[in-house]
């Protein structure tokens, strides 16, 4: 808890590049997508992966998939800690092997500031890599009083357009996270909310703009990846 609050007060909640404050993101020209997905059964066996895509094509630029060895143990409300060091590591391979394609900013598979104690992968992994990171999950953290309850499903379902949203506000008042519509086939949405180095809006606005199908194409990318090896 001392080590996840320490890291905590590095996170950056508003936009720190130029490209993030144009309405049409110029000057992006790589964005990342990060997973680790475990082998079917075994929990201490996973693939650490790590695309990049141009922007605003969408086209993969380079790939990064390695089996990894998971020790750490599972505790809830600190994955971070088990995950984040073998996606860290697949940052600095890149920055090693292939500096001039480094991300602009990073989607990850997980949550930001939507956590428990406002400390998810996509912040853990932003503060330690230092570059932008944003939280895209396809399912809802009960943190804060929020919960699937009826008032959710009747706001999920009151988006009727890709790109409507509306904001996950906490009992504290803060607002966590946003629900975004971000396929016009699918009534499921994605929960997006700040890692590090990004507003929420800015945050919203890039996911939806990297959206050809409900997952943005970063994430899907990384997945069909690590299903294809």
């Amino acid at each position: 808890r001392r080590e996840q609050a320490r890291l905590k007060a590095s996170v950056v909640e508003q936009d720190t590049e130029e490209w993030q404050k144009d309405p049409h993101f110029s000057g992006l020209e790589r964005v990342g997508g990060v997973d680790l997905s475990y082998i079917k059964g075994d929990d201490s066996r996973a693939c650490a992966s790590l695309v990049v895509l141009s922007y605003p094509s969408l086209e993969v630029l380079y790939q990064d998939c390695h089996m990894v060895a998971v020790s750490a143990p599972y505790v809830a409300g600190f994955l971070a800690f088990r995950e984040v060091p073998f996606l860290v590591e697949a940052v600095q391979r890149l920055q090693q092997e292939e500096p001039q394609l480094q991300p602009q900013v990073l989607l990850v598979d997980g949550n930001g500031l939507l956590h428990p104690r406002g400390f998810g992968t996509a912040c853990h992994l932003g503060v330690l890599t230092d570059l932008p990171c944003i939280g895209v999950a396809k399912n809802l953290l009960h943190v804060d009083g929020l919960a699937r309850d009826e008032l959710h499903r009747e706001q999920v379902r009151s988006l009727q357009r890709s790109g409507e949203t509306f904001p996950l506000t906490g009992t504290s008042g803060k607002v966590l996270g946003m629900v975004l519509r971000s396929y016009n086939n699918s009534s499921k949405p994605l929960y997006v909310s700040v890692g590090h180095r990004v507003s929420l809006d800015t945050a919203v606005r890039l996911v939806k703009a990297c959206c050809r199908f409900r997952i943005p194409e970063p994430i899907r990318q990384v997945r069909h990846r690590q299903l294809r090896g």
